[in-house]
């Protein structure tokens, strides 16, 4: 043998490899012993069946022994692990195979680069080697063509290109002229040649006994076994080879880590812009599930925003104090007349307090000309309108001295309007009969459209509480008192401080306090209630998407094994593999949380048209963020499992899937 004097640069001692065929076991290779130099050209040829391409596929680190030992460069290859073995391969291994492996969403250029992207390389270095190697093969104008758009024997240049582009000081080429014409397949082993006398080290697997004399050293196997191991005469002084194009051109470990993940990115887009259709359908439970979860927390934000609004209509951030025992307290039937003007007027003097207008009501009819109505009379304080949160269409309100004079002022509501004065589109000076007292009107509030408004078909009159008390109800006590709260100051905190100020003059808890903004809070946890509820139905349709989503990626697992069989023969860690398919289902889930956003809006910009200002939908940004977040968490999870069988594939197993 040539190169007798150093170390081998591959040891093979008592190799075996079997497969499971059913229940059988058969064995490939039987106790192969064998020893690869530095700088040596050898042909390992055989029938089909023999064992050859298995052999081959054992030095090249793409599939493991059932038995024996194999070192390389000094190492078992054994104990190396799936991430070890694919950095043999990405820096010291090229791989020319007969069908050529190329990835045929990508240009020329860029299937020669794929290597150095997962060594690392740097971008310029890397597109430079790139385009020169192409040039150098003959194939400086085809850099941009896509391997459909190449004849066979550029093909195969192609693939020897790419196996040169780390380095490549070990070249394993497995029939490289075998779906070759006879120009081509010269061209091929002239290339072959030469880059044996550059100081490669060419193993080539071949049946043809023509292209195994043209190395310097022909390995025969038959059966498994080596049946001879002779030089063919051409054997030469081995040439260094030079120092690696890694080294010289190396990015740092982040550079690298972004430059595959950019890398995973660019394939992820090319796969779903070839499967458009497959792509859309993939993303259409998620499309709905996000639009539909949006949608209805728009839709109860909207609800409850309506609903609030409506409330502020009796007004905002007020508490009521109502004469009277608590329900079913015993002493409530021996006394309800304890509430003074004068309790009002002690909390009206709190800190806390922005307004209190007292309040009493009687039903009466009332007349006005030839017309007699039932009517609901109520006595008010001069800060009614404040604490209520009507308006006035026309007129004014109440003030100091009709509350201390004891005017018979009054102000009617817009159903005392329409009943009264029908034919009069200005009231304002007109005079009612409240039973057989006389009322001068002064004021028209506007209509309440709320949904909320007391006695709201009936006509409503309102007078200063003090008139109400001396001439249509004859008592010193009034019924309750509305106490309008600063903004700033807490609601329930209020409520305490009145219930004590109250119970300390009074001696007793002889009194009810409805707190408003308890009303409010009741009405946020329902609709959240119902949003939360309608949600939890919409993420189903979510989780059926992202079920979806994993179908498919597990499908195109399948579809795409070939192409992860050449990534990994070329370098590509376990992470990588398992980084790209990740990244093409977050990438779907993604562009259909966009989507299912985007629809979300289109449906609420319909509801929003139809409904014109009584109803809006209301989009919570944190729902939207939400939904963006939950889809990408969809991609993860549901995107984990295909891309992890993918990474698990066996190198040698994916290249021989078509």
């Amino acid at each position: 043998m040539s190169n007798q004097n150093q170390a081998p640069l591959m040891q093979v001692n008592g190799l075996i490899k079997e497969f499971q065929a059913g229940e059988q076991v058969i064995r490939v290779l039987h106790g192969i012993d064998l020893s690869i130099y530095q700088g040596e050209m050898v042909a390992i040829i055989g029938q089909s069946g023999s064992g050859k391409s298995t052999l081959m596929n054992i030095l090249g680190c793409l599939d493991k022994a059932s038995a024996g030992d194999y070192q390389i460069f000094g190492k078992s290859v054994s104990r190396l692990d799936a991430d070890e073995l694919a950095k043999l391969r990405r820096e010291h291994f090229g791989f020319i195979f007969q069908r050529y492996h190329l990835l045929g969403d990508i240009d020329a250029k860029d299937n020669v680069a794929v290597p150095a992207v997962y060594a690392g390389m740097d971008n310029q270095a890397r597109s430079d080697r790139a385009k020169k190697l192409l040039t150098d093969l003959g194939l400086g104008d085809k850099t941009g063509n896509r391997p459909s758009q190449l004849s066979g024997g550029q093909q195969q240049r192609v693939s020897i290109a790419r196996a040169l582009m780390n380095g490549g000081d070990i070249i394993l080429a497995d029939e490289p002229t075998g779906a070759l014409d006879s120009k081509s397949g010269a061209d091929v082993m002239q290339i072959l040649r030469d880059l044996n006398d550059a100081g490669h080290t060419i193993i080539m697997v071949t049946h043809d006994p023509s292209i195994a004399e043209q190395a310097d050293r022909v390995i025969e196997i038959k059966d498994g076994l080596i049946l001879k191991d002779y030089l063919t005469g051409q054997q030469k002084t081995a040439q260094a080879v030079p120092m690696s194009v890694l080294q010289r051109h190396q990015k740092s470990a982040f550079g690298s880590f972004i430059d595959r993940l950019a890398e995973a990115f660019k394939m992820s887009l090319l796969a779903m812009r070839a499967h458009k259709m497959r792509t859309l359908l993939t993303m259409l439970g998620i499309i709905i599930g996000i639009a539909s979860v949006v949608s209805v927390v728009g839709l109860g934000k909207g609800s409850q925003a309506q609903i609030l609004s409506n409330i502020s209509s009796l007004g905002t951030n007020t508490i009521t104090v109502t004469d009277g025992y608590p329900f079913g307290d015993p002493r409530r039937q021996y006394n309800d007349k304890n509430l003074t003007p004068q309790d009002a007027q002690a909390v009206a003097d709190q800190p806390y307090i922005v307004s209190v207008s007292p309040q009493l009501s009687s039903n009466t009819n009332i007349r006005y000309r030839n017309i007699e109505e039932a009517a609901s009379v109520s006595g008010v304080g001069q800060d009614y309108l404040a604490v209520s949160g009507e308006t006035l269409a026309q007129g004014q309100g109440f003030d100091e001295q009709s509350i201390l004079r004891r005017t018979q002022d009054i102000i009617i509501d817009h159903n005392a309007k329409t009943t009264f004065f029908a034919d009069i589109p200005d009231p304002i000076g007109e005079v009612l009969l409240i039973g057989s007292v006389p009322g001068r009107v002064i004021g028209v509030l506007a209509p309440n459209t709320s949904g909320f408004a007391r006695n709201a078909d009936t006509p409503t009159i309102y007078m200063p509480y003090t008139t109400m008390m001396s001439r249509i109800k004859g008592t010193p006590y009034i019924e309750s008192f509305i106490a309008l709260i600063n903004n700033n100051i807490s609601s329930s905190a209020a409520e305490t401080a009145i219930s004590t100020l109250i119970e300390s003059r009074h001696g007793t808890d002889d009194f009810r306090i409805r707190n408003s903004d308890s009303i409010r809070q009741t009405i946020e946890a329902t609709t959240s209630t119902m949003t939360l509820l309608i949600s939890s139905i919409a993420i189903i349709s979510l989780i059926v998407g992202g079920i979806g989503v994993m179908n498919i990626m597990l499908v195109s697992v399948t579809e795409r094994t070939n192409e992860i069989g050449v990534r990994m023969a070329v370098g590509a860690r376990q992470s990588d593999i398992m980084q790209q398919f990740l990244i093409e289902a977050i990438l779907v889930c993604i562009l259909g949380g966009l989507l299912g956003i985007g629809l979300a809006y289109a449906i609420g910009e319909l509801i929003n048209r139809i409904g014109g200002d009584s109803f809006q939908v209301i989009y919570s940004p944190t729902s939207i963020i939400a939904a963006f977040l939950c889809s990408t968490l969809i991609g993860v999870v549901f995107g984990f499992l295909p891309a992890r069988n993918a990474a698990r594939l066996d190198p040698v197993d994916a290249l021989s899937r078509d």
